[in-house]
């Protein structure tokens, strides 16, 4: 809920948390973005953001955020490029292996900061992150930084998703070994046929789902729930 800014994770409360956050996104916009040589006004630079925290996780369309946003599409690349520049966005990139399947070539956009987005989004308790459409995909992009924290820049981190809707979303290579991830914002989590073609597909040493509950178990053979409190004492078979 709070991100991972101290002063925002360690705050009193969350209202102070919220409270702590609007004056960093200001100042970041602000002073800290110009202090790079950027000209781009911070007002609209804090529109993009707005923007792009509605569009946390999807697939990176210039055109049609162009279109949205009343700009040209070079002008929100260029929008994105600072917010990645300034550590403020990761941009994930699709797994292009030759697997004789069309697969989508186009990057995901996240906040690296699910704090951050959060208040972008005007979330700011639990409970309306549990009923607002952005909480599952806040829950994807708050795990992919945990795995990127564990992993990269050792292993290589991707998503994987065919032209007709196969996804996994993050694939982790190191050379020859692969772990995928699929990451489920519920306390019973199920998957669909769709995962095992993805699965079948990839081939990966190790795959795991990764939903808030307590504890993990086996789904298949090489397949399991990892609970997502265990992230921080690694991947177990990421060594």
């Amino acid at each position: 809920m709070r991100g991972s800014y101290p002063l925002s994770w360690l705050a009193a409360s969350d209202e102070a948390s919220s409270v702590w956050r609007e004056p960093f996104i200001q100042t970041h916009l602000e002073r800290d973005i110009p202090a790079f040589g950027s000209r781009v006004p911070a007002t609209t630079l804090r529109r993009f953001w707005q923007m792009l925290a509605h569009n946390h996780g999807q697939l990176w369309n210039a055109l049609r955020l162009a279109s949205a946003f009343g700009a040209s599409p070079p002008k929100v690349q260029h929008y994105l490029d600072i917010l990645e520049e300034t550590y403020m966005v990761r941009r994930l990139h699709p797994w292009t292996a030759n697997l004789g399947k069309r697969l989508i070539k186009s990057p995901k956009a996240y906040l690296q900061d699910s704090g951050l987005l959060h208040a972008l989004l005007d979330i700011h308790s639990v409970e309306d992150l549990y009923g607002h459409p952005m909480g599952g995909a806040s829950w994807e992009g708050w795990v992919l930084e945990q795995l990127a924290r564990q992993l990269a820049p050792r292993w290589q981190l991707a998503f994987y998703r065919t032209a007709a809707g196969a996804e996994l979303d993050v694939v982790d290579e190191k050379g020859r070994r692969r772990l995928g991830f699929e990451v489920k914002l519920s306390s019973a989590p199920t998957v669909s046929k769709g995962f095992w073609r993805v699965v079948a597909d990839v081939k990966h040493e190790k795959c795991y789902l990764i939903p808030p509950v307590g504890s993990g178990y086996p789904l298949a053979k090489n397949v399991e729930v990892l609970p997502a409190q265990e992230l921080g004492n690694g991947i177990p078979s990421a060594g």
